[in-house]
């Protein structure tokens, strides 16, 4: 009999309310999926986290691991539309279905935060689909980013309320 999942705990938050425990967590875990497993060397800490209307979304566990995680940016910072980026799952939470919610929470700080703001987003290819279902398109040809394949797709403006 397999033992049930923790409840997970959904957080959105800028920099400066990140704590040093969990701001260490969310830099080491993408460090470890995006520059050790996808073997990307980056400066992963590119200094757009500390952008004052930054929104870093995660998700915890009971113990206050993180289970997923992604970080919203304002328009002009690295679109020109709002954006959202480092979208990961911890190795130890994937097949467990949390993409879906967790860009969903990203959509909605973003209604929030930014009403009828279009959101553009630089895809891994094979995602587009996944980020199809949340109302996203191409919006550029495939292109390589620290060799692999991506591609951008933006989500226009949504009626208030409603996620695709």
């Amino acid at each position: 009999m397999n033992a049930p999942e923790p409840d997970l705990r959904w957080h959105a938050c800028g920099f400066r309310e990140l704590d040093t425990l969990t701001l260490y967590a969310l830099l080491k875990l993408r460090a470890e999926v995006f520059v050790v497993e996808q073997q990307c060397v980056y400066l992963d800490p590119d200094g757009k986290d500390v952008h004052p209307e930054a929104v870093h979304v995660m998700a915890t566990d009971d113990d206050g691991a993180l289970a997923a995680y992604l970080r919203i940016l304002p328009a002009g910072l690295s679109y020109p539309q709002v954006s959202f980026g480092r979208v990961l799952t911890a190795p130890a939470w994937r097949g467990r279905g949390l993409g879906d919610p967790l860009v969903r929470v990203a959509l909605t700080q973003i209604d929030a935060r930014w009403p009828g703001a279009d959101v553009q987003i630089g895809a891994q290819a094979h995602l587009q689909h996944f980020y199809g279902r949340h109302g996203f398109v191409p919006s550029s040809d495939p292109y390589l980013d620290d060799g692999i394949p991506h591609i951008d797709m933006l989500r226009r403006a949504q009626p208030q309320g409603t996620h695709a």
